[in-house]
């Protein structure tokens, strides 16, 4: 769990040259039983549920009444390339998104305004980010208020989760009557930075998108160690300013 996680902080974009440069050769005197990289490939399944319980514990944060939700897609290969793709073959599925569309997953995010990521959900790159089995999962540890963006503006949406106690708050398309909003939370719809600062630094730090997976498992493994690592970033965002004036909106909030 200590190589994997590692791999995520350093400027390594191929895990091979990794592990035998960095781990089999710097850090020889850390790992000195270490197995051959082919070995190591075929023992990094083993650790899942370690991985999944290290998350729950310690690296995600709790809900804390302000949440963000977002997706970004994931892509296995070039779109020229997914009638030729047998490592993930009948589970990566073409999907659209906002820069175009897409051969493999999508990962949704939930974080809340500390930067911390709440869970995830995984889905093929078709599944819509209104999905009910999306949500089902987010339910689970969220309330209070989460904002999201207008591709989350769905009727039947927001009265299920405001039957949950959940408030969703979403912007307004151009074709959309204008409706009144609290200044608060035309506030905090502006701090959607956050979810999206944490989709780049797990794309363009912590390498989670690549496509030279030969293993759905070790897909996923990649995945969880990424989110994994996340969490020992020094540079999270956060988005509530220290000079944010306590008003009697946000005690009664």
């Amino acid at each position: 769990m200590d190589i994997l996680l590692y791999f995520h902080f350093g400027t390594f974009r191929n895990f091979k040259h990794y592990y035998l440069t960095f781990v089999k050769g710097y850090m020889k005197s850390c790992f000195p039983t270490a197995v051959s990289y082919n070995r190591f490939v075929e023992l990094m399944p083993r650790v899942f549920f370690e991985l999944m319980v290290f998350l729950q514990v310690s690296a995600f944060g709790k809900c804390s009444g302000i949440s963000f939700v977002d997706s970004t897609m994931m892509p296995v290969c070039h779109n020229m390339r997914r009638y030729f793709n047998k490592v993930f073959k009948g589970m990566a599925k073409s999907g659209k998104g906002t820069m175009g569309w897409c051969h493999g997953f999508k990962l949704h995010l939930l974080c809340n305004d500390s930067g911390d990521i709440i869970t995830f959900c995984l889905t093929p790159a078709n599944v819509d980010d209104r999905d009910k089995r999306v949500w089902s999962v987010f339910t689970k540890v969220l309330y209070g208020k989460v904002f999201a963006d207008k591709g989350y503006i769905k009727q039947e949406l927001f009265e299920s989760l405001s039957d949950q106690g959940i408030h969703l708050v979403h912007g307004i398309k151009a074709k959309m009557k204008s409706k009144l909003m609290p200044m608060w939370d035309r506030i905090m719809l502006r701090k959607r930075y956050i979810i999206e600062s944490i989709n780049d630094l797990l794309k363009n730090k912590a390498n989670l998108v690549h496509s030279r997976h030969r293993s759905i498992h070790n897909f996923i493994i990649n995945i969880c160690a990424a989110l994994a690592a996340y969490s020992f970033f020094e540079n999270k965002p956060n988005a509530l300013p220290v000079y944010i004036e306590n008003t009697p909106q946000l005690a009664l909030f």
